[in-house]
């Protein structure tokens, strides 16, 4: 077990950070903030971009070591540990209205990252016990519809006006949040439909709707703060859940914003290519991210274990990591003048002779 193996514990900064925020409190509250938001953006300033990958030997000895699985499944006990503290601290009573902002942003900032996004890598994965794991992580944000919406959705439509999780060009971040929120809850309930009528299931009010059980648990997560702490929690539980799912639809945002598949002669977008989404090659944020911005290798073979994720030289990089990213996106003018010539660059280029894609 190389050291170089166990990087991937800075992605636990921000959960230790934000735990520790919540018994501090003060202006540590926004701990989980500051780690995600103005530590990693600045570290990555000055900090190496890596487009190494790992050769086939190293690719096959590492998609088998079991401590990169374990990585992600302790993310379970460690933000439902997180949430509980958090309803503890607010039950209280005894913070000030910027120290319960604080707290709610950063819990949400871990709702959203060792939450979605661990459940993104584990919902990929084909042994039931993992899915089941994803959709325990999704819980908490209450966008379970993910599940569904993204595997059998965004992984098909990626990067056409079909999939609402693929901003198009000159939309501002703020629109593409209700866009894409409500799209891909809807896009769901029809998905799911689909299945069901597929296998013979008539009535889509039936147990058998994984949809309609989404809801019932999300439903009872909410009761069940209520009943343990207080009614007047669940507030606090959906503020959460809010942040960490705008915070995901923030990461979509960037990840194909302003690229499109061109339209093949039968009328159907040619396949997901690797200059279809934007990667960033800075290492810390790759770290933190469980390699989600190596995100065209993640969209060429979703099955394909974070840790083995590859660089491809036909994707288009941001000129920042997703952090900062994210920042920029927020004030919609300054990521117009900044990806909008990028884009156009991008989309001129088209392919890149087929000889140069080894895929």
């Amino acid at each position: 077990m190389k050291w170089s193996n166990w990087k991937y514990l800075i992605a636990y900064l921000a959960p230790l950070a934000t735990l520790w925020g919540l018994f501090e409190q003060g202006h540590w509250s926004f701990a989980g903030i500051y780690v995600g938001f103005v530590m990693i953006p600045l570290l990555e300033i000055v900090s190496p971009q890596s487009a190494y990958n790992l050769t086939p030997v190293e690719e096959g000895q590492k998609s088998k070591m079991w401590i990169f699985d374990l990585l992600l499944y302790l993310n379970i006990p460690l933000l439902y540990v997180i949430l509980h503290v958090y309803f503890q601290q607010v039950f209280v009573g005894t913070a000030q209205t910027y120290e319960l902002v604080g707290m709610t942003c950063s819990v949400g900032l871990i709702a959203g990252t060792i939450g979605i996004n661990v459940a993104h890598e584990l919902g990929h994965r084909s042994k039931p016990i993992e899915q089941w794991m994803a959709k325990v992580l999704l819980l908490s944000a209450l966008y379970m519809h993910f599940f569904i919406e993204h595997n059998r959705g965004h992984h098909k439509h990626v990067s056409t006006d079909a999939d609402p999780a693929s901003a198009r060009y000159g939309e501002s971040l703020y629109a593409f949040w209700v866009r894409s929120v409500l799209g891909s809850w809807r896009n769901a309930w029809k998905l799911e439909a689909e299945r069901l009528q597929k296998a013979g299931q008539v009535n889509w009010f039936s147990w058998r709707n994984e949809m309609l059980r989404f809801q019932v648990f999300q439903i009872g997560y909410l009761l069940s703060v209520g009943l343990i702490y207080a009614w007047w929690m669940v507030g606090y539980a959906v503020a959460v859940a809010v942040f960490g799912f705008l915070l995901l639809e923030c990461v979509n945002y960037i990840e194909h914003y302003g690229l499109r598949r061109a339209l093949l002669p039968n009328g159907r977008p040619e396949p997901v290519q690797p200059w279809h989404s934007w990667n960033s090659d800075h290492e810390l944020g790759r770290i933190f991210l469980y390699e989600l911005t190596r995100h065209s290798d993640h969209h060429f073979k979703a099955s394909r274990k974070y840790q083995v994720l590859r660089h491809f030289d036909q994707s288009p990089q941001l000129p920042f990591g997703y952090p900062t990213s994210i920042i920029i996106a927020l004030f919609p003018p300054l990521w117009f003048s900044l990806m909008n010539p990028r884009v156009n660059k991008e989309q001129a280029r088209q392919k890149p002779p087929e000889s140069a894609i080894h895929l």
